[in-house]
């Protein structure tokens, strides 16, 4: 009798052990819920914004210059050193400084002439010449010289008008980006606080913020055709600046909490 209240007894112990540590590890579990890092219970909302602004180009971008072809790649050289040296001294005489001339490309290149072989009917090529492209840029803030600019050059002896365009000088680019992405990240935050309103939720962090390229969409040309045509006419090139749309945008990621 004795033995078995003492084996009773014993199992009773056990089971009270038992029960024991079990709400202890439940207790444990409750507690390491509890401490469970910040972040992984974080409610976030991500919203972009964008700005953007109508600006005036302040420069002025004019490629050209002069393509000559001669028997020898010498005399290519020297009538096309003759002919740019009369141009640049007639921009210059526009107002055009010689820091605001630039060299865009060079290039000395021989001429083929293709026929075709009487005894063989095969066609070959056969050098006749050389040629040489000189093609500088100016780049200037004087908007109002555009005219006069081209028109210099052509009469001077410009063959060749690539390109000419109004954009923004890489000092009033920056300035314009900062400005532009501040009010990008402010729209980002008013459209979130606008959003949140009604859910009755706050912005109380932010967690992640993308800032997209800053766009300055590249000004359509006057191509060499048109250009040219309006050059070679007796009235003066009418050329006119128009303003430019620049735009930007930012992606941000708030941390929100409830009022």
């Amino acid at each position: 009798m004795k033995t078995s209240t003492r084996l009773i007894a014993a199992i009773i112990a056990v089971l009270v052990v038992t029960a024991t540590m079990s709400l202890i590890s439940t207790a444990s579990n409750v507690d390491a819920q509890e401490v469970t890092p910040y972040p992984s219970r974080e409610k976030t909302i991500s919203v972009s914004g964008m700005a953007s602004s109508s600006v005036k180009p302040d420069q002025l971008n004019i490629n050209f210059g002069v393509e000559t072809q001669e028997k020898t790649a010498k005399e290519a050289l020297d009538s096309n050193s003759i002919q740019m040296n009369t141009v640049i001294s007639a921009i210059k005489q526009a107002g055009i400084s010689e820091s605001e001339i630039s060299t865009s490309s060079f290039n000395i290149y021989p001429v083929y002439e293709s026929y075709e072989d009487k005894l063989t009917g095969r066609w070959t090529q056969e050098i006749v010449g050389y040629g040489v492209s000189n093609i500088v840029t100016v780049q200037t803030v004087k908007l109002d010289s555009a005219a006069s600019i081209i028109d210099n050059a052509v009469n001077s002896g410009v063959n060749r008008v690539d390109s000419v365009y109004f954009s923004l000088a890489s000092t009033t680019q920056q300035k314009l980006k900062d400005d532009l992405l501040e009010k990008a990240i402010i729209n980002a935050k008013i459209r979130a606080e606008k959003a949140l309103k009604p859910l009755d939720y706050q912005i109380i962090g932010v967690k992640y913020v993308s800032l997209d390229e800053f766009v300055v969409p590249y000004p359509a040309p006057l191509y060499k055709g048109a250009v040219m045509d309006m050059a070679e006419s007796r009235a003066p090139t009418p050329v006119f600046s128009s303003d430019q749309e620049i735009s930007t945008s930012a992606q941000v990621v708030f941390i929100i909490g409830s009022n």
